[in-house]
């Protein structure tokens, strides 16, 4: 299919520039003087949230696609890949930020959301901001706006504060639309063992790796996580290898070799296989078919 015939690239994930631990721009100038041809960065380590204000189109996290709505957030954690690939008229903020430009106690975090904004991002993809907060939250965008313009004393000091108030509500909006039941005592160690996968998946393929890491045994480990999550840690461990599969395979021109090599498999064919009976089908007809959706 020609290039012509595929949807505008209008937005993609970037690296934010080094030294950088948040930012806030508004979505129109990113759309307007962004870089529309760029390709969406594989693996970036910041969190963002998309609020489209004004405005229709499509807008893609990982193998998932969203059609945009008026006053739609979006919430997108490290390394998930995300783009507008089409949209009309489009307003909104967008926030990147890092783990460390949050610098709060992890009381404070609980005060937002009970298990950080880890939990507070994996709960939901999306949620609609409810009308009659709308303007208090737009009033706090603007505040961060100006603020992160300004190059006064204890500037990154209010800007946390800002976006602590705008976390709050986010929350707020999250819990209304899928309550959370109460925590247990394995949440701790769920998301340890989560962060833990995040960052060592190519390397860490045993289930026995992550318990010595945690210091419990796997056994524990995999009923724990199953308890919490439905599935053993060794099932998640699968899944994640194969997301960065579909990632390198649908937001990058690799080869299925060039994919294994880097994953660390011995051969194709041993990849070939993971993959088939990770995901439920081939490796070249599923980058056919997200060529296919992308254009």
């Amino acid at each position: 299919m020609k290039k012509a015939d595929c949807l505008p690239l209008l937005y993609a994930s970037k690296s934010l520039t080094p030294g950088i631990t948040f930012e806030i721009r508004t979505l129109e100038s990113m759309v307007q003087y962004g870089d529309p041809a760029g390709v969406p960065v594989l693996n970036h380590n910041y969190f963002e949230i998309v609020w489209v204000t004004q405005g229709t189109g499509v807008y893609r996290i990982d193998m998932q696609q969203f059609a945009i709505r008026p006053n739609q957030i979006f919430c997108v954690r490290p390394g998930e890949i995300h783009l507008f690939e089409s949209g009309e008229d489009l307003e909104g903020y967008v926030i990147s930020f890092t783990r460390s430009f949050l610098g709060m106690s992890d009381i404070d975090l609980d005060m937002i959301h009970s298990g950080g904004v880890d939990q507070l991002f994996e709960r939901c993809k999306t949620v609609s901001a409810k009308n009659e907060s709308t303007a208090e939250m737009a009033l706090i965008m603007e505040c961060l706006l100006k603020e992160f313009k300004n190059l006064d004393l204890f500037r990154l000091e209010l800007l946390r504060r800002y976006f602590k108030i705008f976390l709050i509500y986010l929350s707020r909006h999250m819990e209304e639309a899928t309550p959370m039941t109460a925590p247990s005592r394995s949440v701790g160690l769920v998301q340890k063992f989560m962060d833990l996968l995040n960052s060592n998946f190519k390397e860490m393929r045993m289930v026995a790796d992550y318990a010595r890491q945690l210091a419990v045994t796997p056994n524990y480990l995999n009923e724990s996580i199953k308890k919490a999550t439905g599935y053993p840690a060794s099932h998640h461990i699968r899944q994640r290898i194969a997301l960065e599969a579909k990632r390198q395979a649908a937001y990058s021109d690799v080869c299925m070799k060039e994919i294994a090599y880097h994953l660390g498999f011995s051969d194709s064919a041993h990849f070939s296989k993971f993959f088939k009976n990770t995901t439920g089908m081939n490796f070249t007809d599923f980058k056919k078919e997200k060529f296919s959706m992308a254009c």
